[in-house]
Parts: C-alpha cells; structure tokens; sequence
C-alpha cells in the first residue's frame, strides 16, 4: 500500500480526494491537514510515502512545507496541486523537492497515477503548467525591487519598509517607482497585482 497524506485548508476538496483515492485498491490515506503547519505535524506523525499538498494552503504553503519535508523525512514524495494554473510556482516547487505538480482540474484518475508515479521515484509534472512554464516572461524587477514590493503589497508603509530593508525611505520610495514603471502599472496596488498574476510575487 501507498501510504498517503493529504493537505488543502478547502475541506470539501480534501475530503472528495480521499474518497478518490479510498476507491484505488493499492493507495491510503492515512492523514489529513487543512494547513501547512498540521500538514507538517501528520507527515511526521504517521510518516507517508507521499504527501499531496495544496500550493495555496495556509501557512506555510505547499512549497515551503514540499521543502521542509525533503528535509526531515525525504522518503516522502511531495506532490504539489494547484487550483490556479500557477506556472511561475513550478520552478521553485520542483527545487524545493516536490516530486509531482498537478492541477486540481485534471482528469479524476491522474492524481492516483500520480501517486504511484512518484512513489516509484519518477517525477510528474502536468503538460500544460509545464508549457505555460516554459513560455512565461522573465521578471523585469531586480530582487530588492521584487522584495520591496512583496513588502508594500499589504499596505505596508514606505518607513516600515525601509526598516525592515535597512534601505533608505527615499530608496525604498525609488524602488516602488521603478516597480511601477517596469511592469506597466499605474500604482503600487497595480505593480503588486500584475507580478503576482505572472507568479514573481
């Protein structure tokens, strides 16, 4: 048997994919998570062969929990879902371990060869996400621009921003106008929206 774990805060999801997976003869659920840090506490709990972990959960998110499992129980196979079509996540999911990454949109059956595929040591990646990955642009932010923006897009001010960058507000002030410039944007709010909706937030 398969041991399986499953973790997506949405319940109905989480609980209509174990009644998919109770329906294959060689797979079992043994534990459920509706976020990243029970997710993590039921792997080492019960110790699975695969875990298959929501990529928007709760914190923290299937990405960082994929890493921490490759680190403390590396006999786990993470396998990455996402209900979005997030191409710009499959990169940083597959180099935080994951094995699989799948959209919560493919055919009923996929996820349990999924499942096995990455059981036996292969990796899975859904064609489309993989081509969409392919395609997708460059980000034009530098990484201290993209972080002062990741910083401003819940509000935050551009004082607070600065200590925690230990740049100076004027700085600061200067990289949120190049974000703004760079993606097209007509404020903040919009530089924020635009680079998460292409994935580099």
């Amino acid at each position: 048997m398969i041991r399986v774990l499953l973790a997506d805060d949405e319940e109905l999801i989480r609980l209509a994919l174990a009644a998919l997976l109770d329906l294959e003869p060689d797979i079992e659920v043994v534990a459920h998570a509706a976020d990243g840090r029970a997710a993590l506490a039921a792997a080492l709990a019960h110790r699975p062969d695969v875990a298959v972990l929501d990529l928007e959960m709760p914190p923290p998110g299937g990405v960082a929990v994929a890493a921490e499992l490759a680190r403390a129980l590396p006999a786990c196979a993470p396998v990455i879902l996402t209900g979005h079509g997030r191409p710009a996540q499959l990169r940083p999911a597959l180099a935080a371990g994951a094995r699989g990454f799948l959209a919560k949109g493919a055919p009923g059956g996929a996820l349990a060869d999924v499942i096995r595929r990455v059981h036996s040591g292969a990796r899975y990646v859904d064609p489309a996400l993989a081509a969409d990955a392919l395609t997708l642009p460059e980000c034009p932010l530098t990484p201290r621009e993209l972080e002062t923006l990741r910083l401003a897009e819940l509000g935050t001010p551009v004082a607070v921003i600065a200590r925690r960058t230990h740049l100076a507000a004027g700085t600061v002030r200067n990289h949120l106008s190049a974000c703004v410039q760079k993606l097209g944007a007509a404020d903040r709010a919009e530089a924020v929206r635009r680079a998460r909706e292409a994935g580099w937030l």
